[in-house]
């Protein structure tokens, strides 16, 4: 039966089946839904499937054969017959939602300046499909008839562990480690498990967009907490609601400013989690990708395992197409963890998984991330002494370069005319909790930001930017500050 023909009937109703199914059938066909040329099921086939008796579907086809919307040609079957070409209004797409377009504006590209995306050059996309081919073959015909392990494959979840070990100071064993579809995936199995509907939560204000999204579904009440060069304002935020049951942040590299938390910031706010039974979610996005010396340990290695859930991903180190990343559970919260990963979340293709398991254990990964970090720094050097040759005020801001823009400038639209270029920067105000406590400025994307192409695309950049503030971006003696 053809799928796009849905026919219900009520035996209750005084209309017969007949005129039914020919009613049905005729909607169908003058809607459009089916096209000239379809195949019909035949009555028989018909009948057997509405439970009618064949009688009851040959007299409807007849009806609509008289009627000209069928022609029946033997062996050949029956079709809708050709009808004239009529304008018909087609009806209009559901809205998306202003969310889902301001995602799908963060995601368009790979363009100049974008954040959020690896280095366009040098991904390893040979040494990747030569992995997912030799585990292919080592998988079999029989392992995809089974169900693969929800909480990851093993092989993966020991090379993070191990990795996590050398490169965050984050010692932990492979089964806290769960696997997840990217960071998104990640923060939904962690707000499902601890289940706290209603709470209050510290968020990093300016902080991402997505993260504050996911936090209003799971119907948390956020507060917002300002951010300087320490990091989150941890006494701020215990003044204004220590009753809070969770705190969500970017200890490493704030996003989206790029400060690293102090020691004393954290030893505080592990303090407020332990005392008041609060639970922490480190949001690990950049990883060891800090341009400035070797990354500052993660969090959750001076808490012991007891009260910060770790996410990190591999969006910005190999690539955000893998949809790859990963949760380090704290040790009593594995059981927990473990069913809901095999009831509502489980893990990504085992296939992606083994592959990116060897490349880690070959050494391709680490050698990866260190080229990587050469090659932004040096990208973010260039960046630098465009905006220095233009006196613009800017700062260092991670994998970014904050350019600054006079308050109240709109950096939004700003960033609408760059894109119809080939640039796409971040606006700032953006990642605020509310306009009216947002900044102007825009955030160029480093990784995303090649040598050749600088000149060109820092002149178009300022050529836009005067149009809305031209005398506002320049003269400015902050523009040798390395960090907000």
């Amino acid at each position: 039966m053809n799928s796009d023909l849905q026919i219900q009937l009520d035996r209750t109703a005084k209309l017969s089946l007949t005129e039914q199914i020919r009613m049905s059938i005729s909607r169908a066909i003058e809607s459009g839904l089916l096209a000239p040329g379809t195949r019909l099921p035949s009555w028989q086939d018909l009948a057997a499937h509405l439970g009618v008796a064949r009688g009851t579907v040959q007299t409807a086809y007849e009806r609509l054969s008289d009627a000209q919307l069928i022609e029946t040609f033997g062996a050949k079957g029956t079709r809708v017959a050709p009808r004239p070409r009529v304008a018909v209004a087609q009806p209009q797409p559901p809205d998306p939602g202003a969310f889902m377009k301001a995602y799908q504006r963060m995601n368009t590209g790979p363009a100049i300046f974008q954040l959020g995306i690896p280095a366009s050059g040098g991904l390893p996309e040979k040494l990747f499909a030569r992995a997912r081919s030799s585990n292919l073959l080592k998988a079999g015909s029989f392992s995809s008839l089974i169900y693969p392990d929800p909480r990851g494959e093993l092989e993966l979840r020991r090379e993070i562990a191990g990795y996590l070990s050398l490169s965050r100071n984050l010692h932990c064993f492979p089964e806290q480690v769960f696997i997840t579809s990217g960071y998104s995936s990640g923060l939904g199995l962690a707000l499902r498990v601890l289940g706290l509907d209603g709470k209050k939560v510290w968020m990093e204000d300016p902080g991402f967009f997505l993260t504050r999204k996911g936090l209003e579904l799971a119907r948390l009440q956020v507060i917002p907490v300002p951010v300087d060069d320490e990091g989150l304002n941890v006494g701020y935020a215990i003044e204004n609601a220590a009753d809070a049951a969770l705190a969500v942040l970017t200890p490493g590299q704030q996003a989206p400013l790029g400060s690293t938390l102090s020691l004393r910031r954290r030893l505080q706010l592990l303090d407020w989690a332990v005392s008041n039974d609060a639970w922490i979610i480190e949001d690990d996005y950049l990883s060891e990708l800090q341009l400035e010396g070797r990354a500052a340990p993660a969090l959750a290695s001076l808490d012991e395992g007891k009260r910060v859930i770790h996410i990190g991903t591999f969006s910005k180190t190999i690539s955000p197409g893998l949809r790859l990343g990963f949760v380090v559970a704290p040790a009593e919260l594995v059981v927990a963890f473990s069913e809901v990963a095999a009831t509502l979340a489980p893990a990504p293709s085992p296939l992606i998984q083994l592959a990116t398991a060897q490349f880690m254990h070959e050494g391709h990964y680490i050698r990866r991330v260190r080229r990587l970090k050469r090659l932004y720094c040096a990208q973010r050097d260039a960046l630098c002494e465009q905006l220095r040759m233009r006196n613009a005020e800017w700062v260092k801001a991670g994998l970014a370069v904050l350019l600054r823009l006079p308050d109240g400038a709109p950096d939004v639209q700003i960033v609408q005319d760059a894109m119809t270029v080939g640039i796409a920067p971040s606006p700032l105000s953006a990642w605020f909790a509310t306009p009216s406590g947002s900044s102007s400025g825009l955030l160029l994307g480093v990784a995303t930001a090649p040598e050749a192409q600088l000149a060109t695309s820092c002149h178009r950049l300022f050529e836009i930017i005067e149009r809305y503030c031209q005398p506002h971006v320049r003269g400015s003696k902050k523009s040798t500050k390395d960090r907000v």
